[in-house]
């Protein structure tokens, strides 16, 4: 290829990686419409629309023509000159097109459709509580992981292939390192938290808030947040979450309880979190492969920063709770900060995940973990999921679900086939204290901020040091280049006994 040919192909590489960009952000859109309102009659037929889009998608990543794209870069003497965002782009690409390569067309595209319907049928049977009619979705989605698993190829556990995909870099031997380290010392503080006298008064919280009024006062924080309005909405829907179609369209939904104000205030915090990061990638890589968070673990860092280092600080509610007091009038009057503050941070295992305290949050995780590995070494069928998650939350957590319901089908992720996803989780939550660890180093007065209600300097840095780099940089990249050091679990553990030592006075 001539010298004046070599930048025509990398254009003509950009374009085609654009234009999988574009159809990947109108699945999204479909998506988005098929969690927040679409007619139930309308999923099967949709869910079918998604899965010839999806398979278009594949086909383009795994096309002969992205072959050539993928084998001419990736000589050496190419990829020497490409620039940093090409270049990534390249080896994003060979990833993708590596192991989605091994994958039949055909084979994706009926994968699609079944987790498409699952979702839809998930729901139901969350609601009903039923988990038999949901149990034959599950199989099908495991098997079918079970055999990609296969033709991708796996080293060590096959659980680290799934892991890769959401965090990459991790595996099994890590994840059991720093969870086994976590869980040492997250377990003797639950002991003396449930010990302590000092237990928060939550009676207040006990009584029925207005949905509109919540919705008033999420929509109120998330501005404080920075969160923009204008590449954005606010929705409902039965599982919050947060979708990014592009920076200039990213589109989060929450929960409204009428009987428990935080369940909607801090899942829009949460995701209002991960909206920031994906608002303000540089706009280098609008376009790009590139234009998204990281990975899972970074993202759920930016999710949990801002509703749990920031949300539910002390100095955060030095500012806001007197307009909270105002929104719900007679409600909590009679209610001081201080005692606001240690309800919402009272520490409790409970069922539920999405509504868990800081501390037990990681066991709902750990939980999950030790299931999939399960899932996928073996020595847990679907079938058995009811009873060895009730197992596990009575041994972690010391309690037992009363249904299915709350209990084995109260996530979204596993009709979706996001097996490897949950960890992030806890990842996010060490990512967020070692990040934060070093936001106070460099931003002294960041109590200050926060009680001034002034978060833009907080949001500045965190789209400096993390936001704008979308994919450009790995996980292991960021928390180095910021942090000086790689993931260490300490800094959670240190958060975490700092914070609760004070709340419970022990």
């Amino acid at each position: 290829m001539s010298v004046q040919a070599a930048p025509a192909k990398l254009e003509s590489f950009k374009a085609y990686v654009r234009k999988m960009k574009q159809y990947e952000e109108a699945i999204a859109l479909i998506y988005w419409d098929m969690r927040t309102g679409a007619p139930k009659k309308g999923i099967e037929t949709r869910s079918e629309v998604v899965g010839e889009l999806s398979t278009e998608v594949f086909r383009m990543s795994t096309s002969d023509e992205m072959g050539s794209y993928v084998q001419f870069f990736t000589q050496p003497a190419e990829l020497e000159k490409l620039d940093a965002i090409s270049r990534k782009m390249v080896l994003e690409c060979q990833k993708e097109y590596d192991r989605s390569k091994k994958i039949p067309a055909e084979k994706y595209q009926a994968y699609v459709v079944l987790t498409s319907q699952a979702e839809s049928a998930w729901e139901e049977a969350k609601h009903n509580s039923d988990w038999v009619s949901f149990q034959p979705y599950l199989e099908k989605i495991v098997a079918a992981t079970q055999e990609f698993i296969e033709l991708w190829g796996y080293e060590g556990h096959k659980y680290n292939t799934l892991l890769d995909m959401y965090e990459p870099g991790m595996t099994v031997e890590k994840l059991d390192e720093v969870f086994g380290a976590l869980r040492e010392k997250a377990v003797p503080l639950l002991q003396r938290i449930q010990a302590s006298p000092n237990q928060p008064n939550r009676s207040f919280l006990d009584q029925q808030f207005e949905i509109s009024k919540q919705k008033q006062f999420s929509l109120s924080i998330l501005k404080q947040m920075q969160y923009d309005f204008d590449a954005g909405r606010l929705d409902e829907t039965v599982h919050p979450f947060a979708t990014a179609l592009n920076p200039g369209d990213v589109r989060i939904t929450t929960r409204y309880l009428p009987d428990d104000i935080t369940s909607a205030l801090f899942g829009t915090i949460h995701e209002g979190g991960h909206a920031l990061y994906e608002q303000n990638i540089s706009k280098d890589l609008v376009g790009t492969n590139l234009c998204t968070g990281t990975s899972m673990g970074i993202h759920e860092s930016q999710s949990r920063f801002w509703e749990n280092v920031i949300g539910r600080s002390k100095a955060f509610w030095e500012r806001y709770y007197g307009e909270l007091q105002t929104t719900f009038s007679g409600q909590i009057d009679d209610v001081d900060v201080d005692s606001f503050y240690k309800a919402i941070n009272h520490i409790e295992p409970s069922l539920i995940r999405i509504e868990a305290d800081e501390l037990t949050y990681n066991l709902h995780i750990m939980i999950r973990y030790e299931l999939e590995k399960g899932l996928f070494n073996g020595t847990i069928a679907v079938a058995d999921l009811p009873q060895a998650w009730n197992e596990k939350y009575e041994e972690y957590l010391g309690v037992t679900p009363s249904n299915d319901g709350e209990g084995v089908l109260q996530d979204v992720h596993w009709s979706g086939g996001a097996f490897g996803y949950f960890p992030s989780y806890a990842l996010g939550n060490m990512y967020a204290a070692q990040f934060t660890e070093t936001l106070r180093k460099e931003l002294p007065n960041f109590d200050s901020l926060i009680a001034a209600g002034n978060l833009v300097p907080i949001k500045e840095w965190l789209t400096d040091k993390v936001y704008q780099h979308g994919k450009l940089l790995t996980p292991n990249e960021i928390i180095v280049q910021v942090t000086g050091e790689e993931l260490n679990p300490d800094y959670l553990v240190s958060y975490l006994e700092e914070k609760y030592k004070s709340v419970y006075g022990i």
